[in-house]
């Protein structure tokens, strides 16, 4: 993630502690050289919902294999173990399975902090209560369009207004809560309506998604947006996050799943604030870019372990088997060593880039989707040729 209102407008959030504190820098199996891995953990595959870019290729049906209770509360016990700071619960729609609440509580007993990643259809008065009363940090509700257009996106007609009523119905409870917006060429002309739902409703945090080629996102590569647009995109969402800062609006605006943003981002200030420059660029050398298989993993419904939730087509092992500190501290697989020092590895414009330093290869899965090598260039990288150069006039740019 990149959190765009903290590198341009200083914001403080939760995360940030995750990202861009010095302790993050050099951890090579968690967010920081004392914690584990953030996890994602895809509770169910089952989904009321049929997203035309799920990764996890979620549908209405249950998988008669998914972790029990008793496994999940064990996973759970060792998540704490490996002092894992956050655990992410998502699926499917984590909200259909019937011990949700009983595994929220055992987590935040654990000292866990828990969030939600969540369509937001099912959430009635009473659960946004519960989830409150429970103590989960974080309900993110993925909208991916204004009205008819997120409903078709989404396979369900009325799905835009049961998310929204999902949405106020948290903020009644008291329950944090945010969106989460994937962008792509159905929907990227509503950028601008979204930013006005976000002002409307009071909404405190919005992540803008770019495309993962995973699952049936796989089946979109087509539909993604062009580097053009996704420029253009990105420069808008900047705006927005200084806007809202300007008129005193407490919005945390983020960006997930391309890291070249960060350089985009400094290279902006570099023409429109210099002063911040040194700042913004030091926060992106101590977060270090994408660190799937590092500070971010992931448990399958089944138990299999996964570098992040859109490799599931790379099995680490299994928690039914092995502990998730073993599985995870077992640098045996090739693509988990990989991971934790790409840079030789990585190929084409990634390999000889001079800001891997901030970047770090960007995203492996869009990489292999596209040219069926995990370690070539992501396509995704929408940085131009000049921009590359002036990696090398940066304090520590030069390629490793």
């Amino acid at each position: 993630m990149i959190n765009v209102s903290h590198l341009l407008c200083r914001t403080e959030n939760y995360g940030d502690t995750l990202r861009y504190k010095r302790g993050v820098q050099g951890a090579q199996s968690g967010t920081t050289r004392t914690r584990g891995p953030v996890v994602v953990w895809n509770c169910t595959k089952a989904c009321n919902l049929r997203c035309i870019h799920c990764y996890s290729n979620s549908d209405n049906n249950k998988h008669p294999d998914e972790l029990t209770t008793g496994e999940g509360k064990a996973l759970i016990d060792d998540l704490a173990r490996m002092r894992v700071p956050v655990l992410l619960l998502s699926g499917g729609e984590p909200l259909l399975r019937p011990d949700l609440t009983t595994l929220i509580s055992h987590a935040v007993k654990q000292g866990i902090r828990v969030t939600i990643s969540t369509n937001g259809t099912l959430i009635t008065e009473d659960l946004a209560q519960t989830l409150k009363e429970l103590g989960v940090s974080y309900v993110g509700v993925s909208l991916d369009g204004i009205g008819a257009n997120n409903d078709e996106f989404r396979g369900k007609k009325g799905a835009f207004d049961a998310a929204l009523q999902g949405i106020r119905r948290c903020q009644a409870a008291g329950q944090k809560v945010g969106l989460r917006f994937t962008m792509n060429s159905y929907n990227i002309a509503d950028l601008d309506e979204i930013f006005q739902l976000v002002e409307a409703e009071d909404i405190p945090r919005v992540c803008f998604y770019h495309l993962a080629y995973s699952g049936r996102g796989s089946e979109m590569i087509s539909a993604d947006i062009s580097h053009a647009q996704t420029r253009n995109a990105v420069e808008r969402i900047a705006s927005q996050a200084e806007t809202y800062a300007e008129r005193g609006l407490q919005k945390e605006i983020l960006t997930v799943d391309n890291h070249c943003d960060g350089m985009f981002l400094y290279l902006r200030e570099t023409k429109q604030n210099p002063d911040k420059t040194a700042e913004i660029l030091e926060l992106l050398k101590i977060n270090g870019g994408n660190r799937s298989g590092i500070a971010i993993g992931c448990v399958d419904w089944l138990g299999q372990v996964h570098p992040d939730q859109f490799s599931q087509d790379i099995t680490l092992g299994s928690v039914r088997e092995r502990s998730f500190d073993t599985i995870w501290t077992d640098e045996s697989h090739s693509v988990l060593r990989g991971l934790r020092n790409r840079k030789p590895l990585l190929k084409g414009r990634c390999g000889g880039c001079p800001w891997l330093h901030t970047c770090n290869g960007n995203f492996r899965p869009r990489a292999a989707a596209v040219t069926g090598d995990y370690w070539e260039a992501d396509p995704a990288c929408y940085l131009t040729d000049e921009e590359i150069a002036a990696g090398k006039y940066t304090q520590g740019g030069a390629a490793q």
